[in-house]
């Protein structure tokens, strides 16, 4: 009860919230979610490529974590794993997800979902070294996913692992995918303190984009 009591004290969105003209969107979503996400940042909100991954299991079970954005251009919205990890072999089996983004400082969140496909080993080798040192690092330690004997192991592992990527910043680690996902549907929410939300929806369609007004 105490759980529940509190929940019920918590309020959302106590801030002044920015309208959303739906009219002046563009054509497409990719301007609209970049201007999105750098509005957000901009007004405070931390960490705004922070999103959520949801992709399917072999027995159509649904998944999901939150990891960081790598990037958002015409070639679709990116994001790196290991191959052999949970979400690489689902996506590996079932190549397609979705990723959500909350922005609480602004009250706005973008839901995607498309088809899924890795960017190859170059571009995936690029993308991790262009990153930084701990983000190297962990990628060197591999075993994504599996079962970990002690934190002793983790910390022998991390310790050998930012040795060895302070030393050789290009060294290769080839399970490290890039995987590009290619929007099918978009859609952009703005809260409204009264509820009366405002959501729109982009909907690919032949080599352009369909706009709808969804109800909130």
């Amino acid at each position: 009860m105490e759980f529940q009591e509190y929940l019920h004290t918590l309020r959302v969105w106590d801030v002044e919230l920015p309208q959303f003209d739906v009219e002046a969107a563009p054509d497409e979503p990719l301007p609209l979610f970049q201007e999105w996400l750098m509005h957000a940042g901009r007004a405070g909100q931390t960490e705004p490529h922070t999103m959520s991954l949801a992709t399917v299991d072999g027995e159509g079970r649904p998944d999901v974590r939150t990891l960081m954005l790598h990037g958002a251009d015409a070639a679709g919205f990116t994001f790196g794993s290991h191959s052999g990890s949970v979400k690489g072999r689902q996506l590996a089996a079932r190549p397609a997800a979705a990723l959500g983004f909350y922005w609480p400082a602004v009250g706005r969140q973008v839901r995607v979902r498309g088809a899924v496909r890795p960017a190859g080993a170059e571009a995936s080798q690029a993308d991790l070294h262009a990153r930084s040192t701990g983000a190297l690092a962990a990628a060197l330690v591999g075993h994504q996913s599996e079962l970990l004997g002690s934190l002793d192991e983790l910390a022998g592992a991390s310790e050998r692992a930012w040795a060895r990527a302070e030393a050789a910043p290009d060294a290769p680690v080839p399970s490290w995918t890039l995987y590009v996902l290619d929007p099918a549907e978009v859609e952009f929410f703005q809260g409204d303190a009264r509820r009366r939300h405002v959501r729109l929806r982009y909907r690919r369609q032949g080599a352009g984009w369909v706009r709808e007004l969804l109800w909130p």
